[in-house]
């Protein structure tokens, strides 16, 4: 009967096929690797799995070097026998399907008896010929390895079920490998719950960054490394790219100047993605596709909404299950592969020419509707529409995105982009935020100023609630460039008020304007003497909720407190919180340095006062003047202090007078760096021999101010006015309003002012009480700056705290004979001492790496500095000298 199976002899299956054509005999041939082909091991190792699974998917995109793994897999399969079959084009019926199939399992040896069966009608088959093919291959000894390649050709459900059924049945005596873009009708699922599945998918084809060097050596082109992970993330790894890369790269007179900026629309990269790829989809579907190109990732909605269709989520799924270079990349987002973006925007602006910015602002609106809103700036830009953009980050209330976060970078450089065309308040608004942000203080007031004014003709709906609070926000920013508390006051009732016309899922959203404003507010008082109430703005920023969003207010926050410890004498807690504000944009992966850099200074200011003078000038030192933070007038004055200090403390009184002479400016008096900048002028003098001009500066000393009240008594102790010294301080009582870098001054001043008046016990009493207090705080400069009378009071042997620094000429004991080596002139690092205490329990050095967790270089490193500030060369040289100096 026509149409059966077994009708025609068994040599003619030999000759036709169900149509009564020749078999086409290249369909039956393993694909040839050309001279340029990298085998990867890591790849054939997982395809040798293939002969423990009865099957094995390899699945990728057009290009993924599917059929060339495959192929040359095969090749190195010695004594196996292979059948290779290329499915057609045109899609195979299932008698024309099983007549090929057939053919190949004859043509590499497997006997088939006659009573299997011939396809006699290519659209069909008897149920009789998967049974009688699978009982065949069931009683193989060896198994026979069948590649079917552009399995994704073969559409028809019946043909799957009916290889499936062939697979289930033939046991051992089958392994089979399907080589597709898609992912084919059979049931996947049970084969991998049952780990019977082998599976190359698109990911593990795309090639390293080391395999990609060698291809291109193998096209005789030589990487650096770095060119070839740029040339990996921009191809993603994709085989086909590579290839076509080198090829064109090996043509040019500067190959890896191509391979970093060709331009992938105009390259047979280009000739490949469209014909095998965009070509191949329908006119709606490159419509899509070609609409979408200009979105980095996005969701079926956004797609909608660019392409003004309602079908995208089916279409992209089926892009991607299909590996038309469109990614699933989870939660419901796609996105195209880099080049074949690339390459679409270049064809959308060819044949839709004046779409792409419509396309952007469609997907600008969209995304701001959705609460995406970094995305939506990004398309507002695109599209050119200022007005939209700057508006949507004002009214969102992300203002202080330019401020603080991982953004601020991103937001000044897009905005940077804004022409002097655009107008209104939101615009005004982001140019001054953008200017204050750099500290261009009288540009950036302009543009605010210009921004209240178009505000004032609203009507004080809460529509522009945003645009006022955001107005307040960089009102306070310019009080404290300004040094103006009372401005920062009124900028800080006007937000408090405004709060409550803005919705409380803005300001939940944007956590980062409130504590901006608050910093703001923070710094002015403390520049302005009010520490209190400079506390209590600080503190509440940095006892937020930790976030990248405020990291940055809340370093600078905790910076300004350390910054108020320090000047009530609380060394031990200013540092702490120093340490605390460094920690802070760490723990985000903020760069560094960042922030305005208080912290720093505050340490440097201890480092002074703990006679750490190297260490004080390294941290001054990276306090640049070219930093915007500088006009901060805490930063200026703080700096200008710490330096004048440290050359006081090195014996320079030129340096020190010449560092505090520019005033710092701003709108109010600073009562803090006034009365600083005052002792150390007067201290300059008095080392000058000028007692009288250092006596006459001290009317400038505010009393209110504990700790320069204390300073000023010792310039009046010094100047022969010790009566005067006690009684001020006696007004101002620093014992419980201050910490010991004022407290041991005072006591020493009470010390010197007895010692002077003859009462030694009194003396005695103060000196034991201030180095009792010092120890705490490993403070030293004061008893460097005490000068001889102390060193009856000190004894014969200084404290080792105390000698740890370099001593000030005339101020310690004389040398003996037997005393240790000279003093440590650099404080040692806290990981240094780590491995110091490591080191005195005998450790080797990979056990002191593994116990910190890093490497063993890291900790040879530690040693060095270790030696060099111990002045040491041996370990247990360093040791005894660490003990010796009470370091362990």
């Amino acid at each position: 009967m026509a149409g059966l199976e077994g009708d025609d002899p068994p040599e003619a299956e030999d000759r036709a096929d169900p149509h009564g054509d020749p078999f086409l005999r290249t369909r039956f041939a393993v694909p040839a690797r050309p001279v340029t082909f990298l085998r990867r091991e890591r790849l054939t190792r997982h395809l040798d799995q293939a002969l423990r699974t009865p099957l094995t998917m390899i699945n990728g995109a057009p290009g993924a070097g599917k059929t060339l793994l495959v192929a040359d897999w095969v090749a190195h399969r010695d004594g196996l026998p292979v059948a290779w079959l290329t499915t057609d084009a045109a899609g195979d019926g299932p008698g024309m399907f099983w007549a090929y199939l057939l053919r190949a399992l004859r043509g590499v040896g497997v006997p088939l008896p006659a009573d299997t069966g011939v396809p006699a009608d290519a659209n069909r088959v008897s149920p009789a010929l998967p049974a009688r093919l699978a009982a065949e291959l069931t009683a193989r000894e060896r198994p026979v390895v069948v590649v079917l390649d552009e399995f994704d050709r073969v559409t028809a459900p019946e043909i799957a079920e009916q290889l499936e059924f062939v697979l289930h049945h033939a046991g051992p005596g089958l392994r089979l490998v399907l080589v597709t873009r898609t992912e084919p009708l059979l049931p996947l699922h049970r084969y991998r719950l049952a780990g019977e599945l082998t599976e190359i998918r698109g990911a593990e084809l795309a090639f390293t960054p080391d395999e990609a060097a060698e291809l291109m050596e193998l096209h005789g082109l030589r990487l650096p490394p770095t060119a070839s992970r740029a040339l990996v993330e921009r191809t993603r790894g994709w085989a086909a790219g590579l290839r076509l890369c080198a090829l064109a790269a090996g043509q040019s007179p500067d190959p890896e100047a191509y391979l970093k900026e060709f331009e992938a629309d105009r390259s047979a990269i280009a000739d490949f993605l469209l014909g095998e790829v965009l070509k191949r989809q329908d006119a709606q579907t490159q419509d899509l596709l070609l609409r979408v190109s200009v979105l980095d990732r996005f969701s079926p909605g956004l797609a909608n909404a660019v392409t003004g269709r309602d079908d995208a989520e089916a279409v992209l799924a089926r892009l991607s299950r299909g590996n038309a270079f469109v990614e699933h990349l989870g939660h419901g987002l796609y996105r195209l592969h880099p080049l074949f973006a690339e390459i679409l925007r270049a064809h959308l602006r060819m044949r839709r020419p004046g779409l792409e910015p419509g396309l952007h602002r469609r997907a600008a609106e969209w995304l701001r509707r959705s609460g995406f809103l970094s995305e939506a700036l990004g398309h507002g830009a695109a599209a050119g529409d200022w007005e939209f953009t700057a508006g949507a980050l004002v009214d969102d209330l992300a203002i202080g995105q330019f401020f603080t976060g991982l953004r601020s970078d991103a937001v000044a450089e897009l905005f940077s982009r804004m022409g002097r065309e655009s107008t209104g308040p939101a615009p005004e608004l982001v140019r001054a935020a953008g200017r204050l942000a750099r500290c261009e203080l009288d540009g950036g007031l302009a543009h605010l100023r210009r921004a209240q004014h178009e505000l004032m003709e609203y009507d004080g709906t809460s529509d522009e609630a945003a645009a006022r609070l955001s107005c307040a926000l960089l009102e306070a920013l310019a009080a404290r460039l300004t040094g103006a508390p009372a401005r920062a006051e009124d900028a800080a009732r006007a937000a408090e008020r405004l709060r409550e016309a803005v919705p409380d899922d803005l300001l939940e959203r944007h956590p980062e304007l409130t504590a901006l404003l608050l910093d703001h507010l923070g710094s002015t008082r403390l520049w302005a003497g009010h520490f209190e109430k400079a506390r209590a703005a600080l503190s509440t920023v940095a006892d937020s909720a930790p976030g990248a969003a405020t990291a940055l207010p809340r370093e600078d926050s905790l910076g300004r407190l350390a910054l108020i410890d320090y000047l009530n004498g609380w060394l031990g807690r200013a540092e702490h919180k120093a340490r605390e504000a460094l920690r802070e944009t760490e723990r985000f992966g903020l760069p560094r340095p960042s922030g305005s850099g208080v912290e720093r200074l505050v340490l440097a200011a201890v480092a002074v006062d703990r006679d750490e003078l190297g260490q004080a000038q390294a941290l001054l030192d990276t306090l640049a003047d070219t930093h915007p933070a500088m006009r901060d007038p805490v930063l200026r004055a703080g700096r200008a202090l710490t330096t004048a200090r440290l050359h006081l403390a090195r014996g320079d009184p030129g340096a020190a007078l010449k560092a505090v002479e520019p005033e710092v400016p701003a709108d109010v008096v600073s009562p803090w760096a006034r009365g600083g900048t005052t002792l150390v002028a007067a201290a300059a003098h008095l080392i000058e021999g000028r007692e009288e001009t250092a006596a006459g500066l001290l009317l400038d000393v505010p009393d209110e101010q504990v700790a320069c009240a204390v300073g000023a008594a010792r310039i009046q102790l010094a100047t022969g006015r010790a009566a005067a010294a006690v009684r001020l301080l006696d007004r101002v009582r620093p014992e419980g309003r201050a910490g010991p870098a004022v407290t041991v001054r005072a006591a020493l001043v009470r010390a010197q002012a007895a010692d002077e008046a003859g009462d030694g016990v009194s003396a005695r009493g103060l000196v034991v009480r201030a180095l009792e207090e010092a120890r705490r705080e490993r403070l030293r400069r004061p008893f460097r700056e005490a000068g001889p009378w102390i060193r009856p009071y000190l004894g014969t042997a200084w404290p080792h705290w105390l000698t740890t620094g370099r001593l000030a000429p005339g101020a310690g004991p004389p040398r003996r004979r037997h005393e240790p080596p000279p003093p440590v002139y650099e404080e040692l690092s806290g990981r240094e001492r780590d491995v110091l205490r490591r080191l005195a329990l005998t450790m080797s050095t990979q056990e002191i790496a593994a116990d910190l967790y890093v490497s063993v270089n890291t900790v040879k490193t530690h040693l060095k500095s270790v030696y060099r500030k111990l002045s040491v060369n041996r370990r247990n040289e360093a040791v005894r000298r660490a003990r010796d100096l009470d370091l362990l």
